[in-house]
Protein backbone atom coordinates (compact mmCIF):
# COMPACT_ATOMS: atom_id res chain seq x y z
CA UNK A 1 0.00 0.00 0.00
CA UNK A 2 1.39 3.39 -1.04
CA UNK A 3 -0.02 6.50 0.65
CA UNK A 4 0.82 9.98 -0.61
CA UNK A 5 0.82 12.83 1.92
CA UNK A 6 -0.28 16.23 0.61
CA UNK A 7 -0.98 19.58 2.20
CA UNK A 8 -0.21 23.29 2.02
CA UNK A 9 2.92 24.70 3.71
CA UNK A 10 2.88 24.97 7.53
CA UNK A 11 0.02 22.54 8.08
CA UNK A 12 2.23 19.94 9.81
CA UNK A 13 2.62 17.57 6.84
CA UNK A 14 6.38 17.05 7.10
CA UNK A 15 6.23 16.82 10.91
CA UNK A 16 3.60 14.11 10.62
CA UNK A 17 5.49 12.31 7.83
CA UNK A 18 8.71 12.19 9.89
CA UNK A 19 6.85 11.10 13.02
CA UNK A 20 4.90 8.31 11.28
CA UNK A 21 7.85 6.85 9.42
CA UNK A 22 10.17 6.85 12.44
CA UNK A 23 7.43 5.51 14.71
CA UNK A 24 6.68 2.73 12.27
CA UNK A 25 10.29 1.64 12.23
CA UNK A 26 10.54 1.26 16.00
CA UNK A 27 7.08 -0.08 16.77
CA UNK A 28 7.41 -3.39 14.94
CA UNK A 29 11.18 -3.89 14.96
CA UNK A 30 11.41 -3.27 11.23
CA UNK A 31 14.31 -1.23 9.81
CA UNK A 32 13.31 2.19 8.59
CA UNK A 33 14.25 2.48 4.94
CA UNK A 34 14.93 5.87 3.40
CA UNK A 35 14.70 5.53 -0.36
CA UNK A 36 15.07 9.28 -0.78
CA UNK A 37 14.30 12.25 1.44
CA UNK A 38 10.57 12.12 0.65
CA UNK A 39 9.82 8.40 0.95
CA UNK A 40 9.58 6.20 4.04
CA UNK A 41 8.71 2.52 4.37
CA UNK A 42 7.27 1.24 7.64
CA UNK A 43 6.00 -2.09 8.87
CA UNK A 44 2.27 -2.61 9.42
CA UNK A 45 1.72 -3.35 13.13
CA UNK A 46 -0.08 -6.68 13.48
CA UNK A 47 -0.50 -8.33 16.89
CA UNK A 48 -1.43 -11.59 15.17
CA UNK A 49 2.01 -11.76 13.57
CA UNK A 50 3.65 -11.06 16.95
CA UNK A 51 1.69 -13.94 18.51
CA UNK A 52 2.74 -16.32 15.72
CA UNK A 53 6.37 -15.30 16.18
CA UNK A 54 6.13 -16.30 19.86
CA UNK A 55 4.58 -19.63 18.87
CA UNK A 56 7.07 -20.56 16.14
CA UNK A 57 10.19 -18.59 17.14
CA UNK A 58 11.12 -18.19 13.44
CA UNK A 59 14.46 -17.16 11.98
CA UNK A 60 12.72 -14.47 9.94
CA UNK A 61 9.84 -12.13 10.84
CA UNK A 62 8.31 -10.22 7.92
CA UNK A 63 5.38 -7.87 8.49
CA UNK A 64 3.44 -6.28 5.65
CA UNK A 65 4.87 -2.91 4.68
CA UNK A 66 3.41 0.48 3.92
CA UNK A 67 5.03 3.23 1.88
CA UNK A 68 4.52 6.89 2.78
CA UNK A 69 5.39 9.49 0.16
CA UNK A 70 5.83 13.09 1.31
CA UNK A 71 4.63 14.65 -1.94
CA UNK A 72 6.16 17.88 -3.24
CA UNK A 73 4.58 21.15 -2.12
CA UNK A 74 1.73 22.74 -4.01
CA UNK A 75 0.98 26.23 -5.28
CA UNK A 76 -2.09 27.49 -7.09
CA UNK A 77 -1.74 26.76 -10.79
CA UNK A 78 -0.07 23.37 -10.24
CA UNK A 79 -2.35 21.82 -12.86
CA UNK A 80 -0.80 24.29 -15.34
CA UNK A 81 2.73 23.42 -14.27
CA UNK A 82 3.23 26.25 -11.77
CA UNK A 83 5.86 25.64 -9.08
CA UNK A 84 6.43 21.92 -8.71
CA UNK A 85 2.98 21.25 -10.11
CA UNK A 86 3.95 18.60 -12.65
CA UNK A 87 5.93 16.67 -10.03
CA UNK A 88 3.13 17.06 -7.49
CA UNK A 89 0.49 15.67 -9.85
CA UNK A 90 2.81 12.94 -11.15
CA UNK A 91 3.56 11.73 -7.62
CA UNK A 92 -0.16 11.56 -6.79
CA UNK A 93 -0.80 9.38 -9.86
CA UNK A 94 1.54 6.75 -8.41
CA UNK A 95 -0.10 6.37 -4.97
CA UNK A 96 -3.02 4.16 -3.96
CA UNK A 97 -4.59 6.73 -1.66
CA UNK A 98 -4.02 10.28 -0.42
CA UNK A 99 -3.49 11.51 3.13
CA UNK A 100 -4.52 15.17 2.94
CA UNK A 101 -3.09 16.93 6.01
CA UNK A 102 -5.30 19.88 6.97
CA UNK A 103 -4.38 22.47 9.58
CA UNK A 104 -7.07 22.72 12.26
CA UNK A 105 -5.07 24.50 14.96
CA UNK A 106 -4.44 28.15 15.80
CA UNK A 107 -0.84 29.23 16.48
CA UNK A 108 0.32 32.82 15.98
CA UNK A 109 3.93 31.60 15.80
CA UNK A 110 3.24 29.50 12.70
CA UNK A 111 2.24 31.66 9.75
CA UNK A 112 -0.43 30.31 7.41
CA UNK A 113 0.30 30.89 3.72
CA UNK A 114 -3.13 32.50 3.27
CA UNK A 115 -2.99 34.50 6.50
CA UNK A 116 -5.73 32.68 8.44
CA UNK A 117 -6.93 29.20 9.45
CA UNK A 118 -9.61 27.98 7.07
CA UNK A 119 -9.61 24.20 6.48
CA UNK A 120 -12.26 24.27 3.74
CA UNK A 121 -10.34 26.88 1.75
CA UNK A 122 -7.10 24.89 2.15
CA UNK A 123 -8.75 21.66 1.02
CA UNK A 124 -10.32 23.44 -1.94
CA UNK A 125 -6.93 24.85 -3.02
CA UNK A 126 -5.50 21.35 -3.46
CA UNK A 127 -8.70 19.68 -4.64
CA UNK A 128 -9.20 22.24 -7.40
CA UNK A 129 -5.75 21.56 -8.83
CA UNK A 130 -6.60 17.83 -8.99
CA UNK A 131 -9.97 18.65 -10.54
CA UNK A 132 -8.44 20.97 -13.19
CA UNK A 133 -6.02 18.21 -14.17
CA UNK A 134 -8.89 15.70 -14.37
CA UNK A 135 -10.97 18.02 -16.56
CA UNK A 136 -8.12 18.12 -19.09
CA UNK A 137 -8.01 14.30 -19.07
CA UNK A 138 -11.78 14.11 -19.59
CA UNK A 139 -11.69 16.57 -22.46
CA UNK A 140 -9.19 14.34 -24.27
CA UNK A 141 -11.26 11.26 -23.39
CA UNK A 142 -14.45 12.87 -24.79
CA UNK A 143 -12.70 13.82 -28.03
CA UNK A 144 -11.45 10.25 -28.41
CA UNK A 145 -14.89 8.77 -27.78
CA UNK A 146 -16.58 11.11 -30.27
CA UNK A 147 -14.01 10.22 -32.91
CA UNK A 148 -14.58 6.48 -32.27
CA UNK A 149 -18.37 7.02 -32.40
CA UNK A 150 -18.14 7.80 -36.10
CA UNK A 151 -17.40 4.14 -36.67
CA UNK A 152 -19.26 2.65 -33.71
CA UNK A 153 -22.17 4.51 -32.10
CA UNK A 154 -21.74 2.69 -28.77
CA UNK A 155 -19.02 5.25 -27.99
CA UNK A 156 -21.68 7.99 -27.91
CA UNK A 157 -22.83 6.73 -24.49
CA UNK A 158 -19.23 6.92 -23.30
CA UNK A 159 -18.88 10.50 -24.54
CA UNK A 160 -22.17 11.45 -22.85
CA UNK A 161 -21.03 9.96 -19.54
CA UNK A 162 -17.67 11.77 -19.61
CA UNK A 163 -19.44 15.05 -20.46
CA UNK A 164 -21.72 14.55 -17.45
CA UNK A 165 -18.73 13.79 -15.22
CA UNK A 166 -16.85 16.82 -16.58
CA UNK A 167 -19.79 19.06 -15.66
CA UNK A 168 -19.75 17.57 -12.16
CA UNK A 169 -16.06 18.49 -11.84
CA UNK A 170 -16.53 21.95 -13.36
CA UNK A 171 -18.97 22.65 -10.52
CA UNK A 172 -16.06 22.23 -8.10
CA UNK A 173 -16.84 18.64 -7.07
CA UNK A 174 -14.27 15.86 -6.88
CA UNK A 175 -14.83 12.66 -8.86
CA UNK A 176 -15.04 10.86 -5.48
CA UNK A 177 -18.40 12.51 -4.84
CA UNK A 178 -19.92 11.30 -8.14
CA UNK A 179 -22.38 8.42 -7.84
CA UNK A 180 -21.08 5.99 -10.49
CA UNK A 181 -23.25 3.21 -11.89
CA UNK A 182 -21.58 -0.16 -12.55
CA UNK A 183 -21.61 0.57 -16.27
CA UNK A 184 -19.96 3.94 -15.69
CA UNK A 185 -17.30 2.36 -13.47
CA UNK A 186 -16.41 0.08 -16.37
CA UNK A 187 -16.01 3.10 -18.65
CA UNK A 188 -13.76 4.65 -15.96
CA UNK A 189 -11.46 1.62 -15.73
CA UNK A 190 -8.88 3.07 -18.13
CA UNK A 191 -9.38 6.71 -17.08
CA UNK A 192 -7.71 7.11 -13.67
CA UNK A 193 -8.65 10.50 -12.24
CA UNK A 194 -6.68 12.14 -9.44
CA UNK A 195 -9.78 13.47 -7.68
CA UNK A 196 -11.22 9.95 -7.64
CA UNK A 197 -8.43 8.55 -5.47
CA UNK A 198 -9.48 7.56 -1.94
CA UNK A 199 -8.65 10.25 0.62
CA UNK A 200 -8.01 10.28 4.34
CA UNK A 201 -8.28 13.84 5.65
CA UNK A 202 -5.81 14.07 8.54
CA UNK A 203 -7.16 16.94 10.64
CA UNK A 204 -4.06 18.18 12.45
CA UNK A 205 -5.06 19.48 15.88
CA UNK A 206 -3.11 21.10 18.71
CA UNK A 207 -2.41 18.88 21.73
CA UNK A 208 -5.04 20.68 23.83
CA UNK A 209 -7.70 20.50 21.09
CA UNK A 210 -6.90 16.83 20.49
CA UNK A 211 -7.65 16.10 24.14
CA UNK A 212 -10.94 18.03 24.04
CA UNK A 213 -14.31 16.91 22.59
CA UNK A 214 -13.99 17.02 18.80
CA UNK A 215 -17.54 18.31 18.41
CA UNK A 216 -16.38 21.57 20.01
CA UNK A 217 -13.70 22.14 17.38
CA UNK A 218 -15.26 24.14 14.54
CA UNK A 219 -12.31 23.52 12.18
CA UNK A 220 -12.41 19.75 12.67
CA UNK A 221 -16.19 19.59 12.20
CA UNK A 222 -15.89 21.47 8.90
CA UNK A 223 -13.44 18.85 7.63
CA UNK A 224 -15.61 16.00 8.90
CA UNK A 225 -18.73 17.29 7.18
CA UNK A 226 -16.87 17.74 3.89
CA UNK A 227 -15.38 14.23 4.14
CA UNK A 228 -18.80 12.72 4.85
CA UNK A 229 -20.28 14.44 1.79
CA UNK A 230 -17.64 13.14 -0.58
CA UNK A 231 -17.38 9.63 0.90
CA UNK A 232 -13.87 10.13 2.27
CA UNK A 233 -12.40 9.31 5.66
CA UNK A 234 -11.39 11.85 8.30
CA UNK A 235 -8.90 11.21 11.07
CA UNK A 236 -8.25 13.60 13.98
CA UNK A 237 -4.53 13.59 14.65
CA UNK A 238 -1.93 15.64 16.48
CA UNK A 239 1.45 15.82 14.70
CA UNK A 240 3.05 17.10 17.93
CA UNK A 241 1.92 14.00 19.85
CA UNK A 242 3.03 11.69 17.03
CA UNK A 243 6.46 13.38 17.05
CA UNK A 244 6.74 12.71 20.80
CA UNK A 245 5.71 9.08 20.33
CA UNK A 246 8.31 8.52 17.60
CA UNK A 247 11.12 9.03 20.14
CA UNK A 248 9.72 6.57 22.72
CA UNK A 249 10.31 2.86 23.20
CA UNK A 250 7.34 0.47 23.09
CA UNK A 251 6.61 0.49 26.83
CA UNK A 252 6.71 4.28 27.10
CA UNK A 253 4.46 4.55 24.04
CA UNK A 254 1.83 2.29 25.62
CA UNK A 255 1.89 4.30 28.85
CA UNK A 256 1.72 7.63 27.01
CA UNK A 257 -1.17 6.50 24.81
CA UNK A 258 -3.03 5.17 27.85
CA UNK A 259 -2.65 8.54 29.60
CA UNK A 260 -4.04 10.24 26.48
CA UNK A 261 -7.00 7.84 26.45
CA UNK A 262 -5.88 6.30 23.14
CA UNK A 263 -5.66 2.61 22.24
CA UNK A 264 -3.20 3.08 19.36
CA UNK A 265 -0.97 5.62 17.66
CA UNK A 266 -1.78 7.73 14.63
CA UNK A 267 0.21 5.32 12.48
CA UNK A 268 -2.02 2.42 13.50
CA UNK A 269 -5.19 4.45 12.88
CA UNK A 270 -4.01 5.64 9.46
CA UNK A 271 -3.13 2.07 8.44
CA UNK A 272 -6.59 0.81 9.48
CA UNK A 273 -8.30 3.61 7.55
CA UNK A 274 -6.09 2.94 4.53
CA UNK A 275 -6.86 -0.79 4.53
CA UNK A 276 -10.56 -0.05 4.90
CA UNK A 277 -10.64 2.58 2.12
CA UNK A 278 -8.76 0.36 -0.31
CA UNK A 279 -10.57 -2.86 0.63
CA UNK A 280 -7.40 -4.60 1.81
CA UNK A 281 -6.72 -7.33 4.35
CA UNK A 282 -3.91 -9.70 5.35
CA UNK A 283 -3.41 -13.44 5.33
CA UNK A 284 -0.52 -15.04 7.20
CA UNK A 285 2.02 -17.79 6.66
CA UNK A 286 3.71 -19.31 9.70
CA UNK A 287 6.36 -21.85 10.58
CA UNK A 288 10.08 -22.23 10.19
CA UNK A 289 11.98 -20.35 8.97
CA UNK A 290 9.52 -17.43 8.66
CA UNK A 291 6.26 -15.90 9.81
CA UNK A 292 4.92 -13.36 7.36
CA UNK A 293 1.91 -11.16 6.56
CA UNK A 294 0.68 -10.78 2.98
CA UNK A 295 -1.61 -7.96 1.88
CA UNK A 296 -4.40 -8.77 -0.59
CA UNK A 297 -7.70 -7.29 -1.76
CA UNK A 298 -10.84 -8.47 0.03
CA UNK A 299 -12.56 -11.06 -2.15
CA UNK A 300 -9.29 -12.57 -3.42
CA UNK A 301 -9.52 -16.33 -4.07
CA UNK A 302 -6.95 -18.82 -2.81
CA UNK A 303 -4.97 -19.32 -6.08
CA UNK A 304 -4.52 -15.57 -6.55
CA UNK A 305 -3.47 -15.19 -2.91
CA UNK A 306 -0.92 -17.97 -3.47
CA UNK A 307 0.36 -16.01 -6.45
CA UNK A 308 1.31 -13.17 -4.08
CA UNK A 309 3.94 -15.51 -2.66
CA UNK A 310 5.15 -16.87 -6.01
CA UNK A 311 3.64 -17.12 -9.47
CA UNK A 312 4.35 -20.89 -9.48
CA UNK A 313 2.04 -21.26 -6.46
CA UNK A 314 -0.84 -19.85 -8.49
CA UNK A 315 -0.05 -21.73 -11.71
CA UNK A 316 0.22 -25.10 -9.99
CA UNK A 317 -2.32 -24.53 -7.21
CA UNK A 318 -3.76 -27.77 -5.78
CA UNK A 319 -5.34 -26.74 -2.49
CA UNK A 320 -4.87 -24.57 0.57
CA UNK A 321 -4.64 -25.79 4.16
CA UNK A 322 -6.35 -23.04 6.18
CA UNK A 323 -6.88 -22.33 9.85
CA UNK A 324 -8.18 -19.08 11.31
CA UNK A 325 -5.85 -17.16 13.61
CA UNK A 326 -8.34 -17.29 16.51
CA UNK A 327 -8.74 -21.07 16.21
CA UNK A 328 -4.97 -21.61 16.16
CA UNK A 329 -4.45 -19.42 19.22
CA UNK A 330 -7.24 -21.21 21.09
CA UNK A 331 -5.72 -24.61 20.31
CA UNK A 332 -2.15 -23.56 21.05
CA UNK A 333 -0.54 -25.41 18.15
CA UNK A 334 -1.17 -26.47 14.56
CA UNK A 335 -1.15 -30.12 15.60
CA UNK A 336 -3.90 -29.50 18.16
CA UNK A 337 -5.92 -27.53 15.61
CA UNK A 338 -5.68 -30.46 13.16
CA UNK A 339 -6.79 -32.91 15.84
CA UNK A 340 -9.92 -30.81 16.42
CA UNK A 341 -10.64 -30.64 12.71
CA UNK A 342 -10.13 -26.88 12.54
CA UNK A 343 -7.58 -27.01 9.72
CA UNK A 344 -9.61 -26.99 6.50
CA UNK A 345 -8.71 -28.05 2.97
CA UNK A 346 -9.91 -25.39 0.54
CA UNK A 347 -9.98 -25.40 -3.26
CA UNK A 348 -9.71 -22.88 -6.09
CA UNK A 349 -13.00 -21.13 -5.32
CA UNK A 350 -12.20 -20.41 -1.67
CA UNK A 351 -12.38 -16.68 -0.86
CA UNK A 352 -9.62 -15.71 1.56
CA UNK A 353 -10.56 -14.26 4.94
CA UNK A 354 -8.65 -11.72 7.02
CA UNK A 355 -6.32 -13.51 9.43
CA UNK A 356 -6.30 -16.84 7.57
CA UNK A 357 -3.13 -18.82 8.28
CA UNK A 358 -2.39 -20.75 5.12
CA UNK A 359 -0.15 -23.46 3.70
CA UNK A 360 -0.50 -23.68 -0.08
CA UNK A 361 -0.05 -26.99 -1.88
CA UNK A 362 1.03 -26.75 -5.51
CA UNK A 363 2.66 -28.70 -8.32
CA UNK A 364 4.43 -27.32 -11.41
Amino acid sequence: MKLGMVGLPNVGKSTLFNALTNAGAGAANYPFCTIDKNVGIVSVPDERLDALAKMYNPVKFTPATLEFVDIAGLVRGASKGEGLGNKFLGDIREVDAIIHVVRCFEDSNIIHVDGSINPLRDIETINLELIFSDIEILERRIARALKAAKGDRKYLAEAEFFEKLKTHLENGNSARSYDFSEEELEMMSDTPLLSNKPVIYAANLSESDFSSPLEENEHYMQVKNLADNEKSAVLPICAEIEAELSDMDDEDKKEFLSEMGLSESGLGRIIKEGYSLLGLMSFLTAGQPEVRAWTIKKGTKAPQAAGKIHTDFEKGFIRAEVVSFDDLMECGSMAAAKEKGLVRLEGKEYVMQDGDIVLFRFNV
